[in-house]
């Protein structure tokens, strides 16, 4: 089996992004975007999925997180999708539900290369939340924005609930980790149908 491996580079006026993965990892990271909350959640993500990942992000901070997040999912998005290769063997659809205290979280993912989203639960305050401690603060309302840039730019079709959540932190921590989880069972290989496209069109 070709390892499933991959280095995305992207530059920008706004970022500086580099991304390498190993989706047939243990989980091991090296994590700098200099935003702080993004980085422990991005360590979360490799940690529960068993993908090693490393990234490196400089971005215009002076100005807010925004382009920083959004163009690391973009490109850790770009870099699945080429680790990924032509999904021969995956389990391709899974689920996973996390909870973090009071915070209840359920990711559903198809890695069937057609990008959709749909993100649903938080409460209306988490878009206004600014998490994280000294330094860059993280804001709420990117999560959603951080999931749909990955998806896209990985092919997959992500439905995202928050079934229960009241502290930001957690309800952040929840999203990321159930999504870890069942990216995790996706791209699996099923013995059963090894080398095998997991799609009756013989494409994914």
């Amino acid at each position: 089996m070709s390892p499933r491996t991959a280095v995305r580079e992207r530059k920008t006026s706004e970022s500086q992004v580099r991304v390498a993965l190993n989706l047939d990892g243990v989980g091991e990271s090296s994590i700098s975007t200099g935003v702080g909350f993004y980085d422990h959640m991005l360590t979360a993500l490799a940690k529960h999925s068993a993908i090693d990942l490393e990234i490196t992000t400089t971005g215009d901070l002076h100005i807010d997180a925004h382009h920083t997040i959004e163009d690391t999912a973009i490109v850790l998005g770009q870099a699945f999708a080429e680790a990924l290769g032509d999904k021969a063997g995956i389990r391709r659809y899974a689920d996973a539900t996390v909870p973090l205290d009071e915070a209840l979280a359920q990711a559903v993912v198809d890695l069937a290369g057609r990008p959709y989203v749909v993100f649903s639960g938080e409460p209306d305050g988490q878009a206004y939340a600014r998490i994280g401690g000294s330094g860059v603060a993280y804001p709420g309302s990117m999560t959603q924005h951080v999931f749909e840039s990955f998806a896209y730019n990985a092919g997959i079709t992500l439905h995202l609930r928050l079934l229960a959540g009241r502290d930001p932190h957690h309800i952040v921590e929840a999203e990321f980790k159930a999504l870890a989880r069942a990216l995790r069972d996706a791209i699996a290989l099923d013995p059963r149908i090894a080398g095998i496209i997991p799609s009756t069109k013989g494409s994914l």
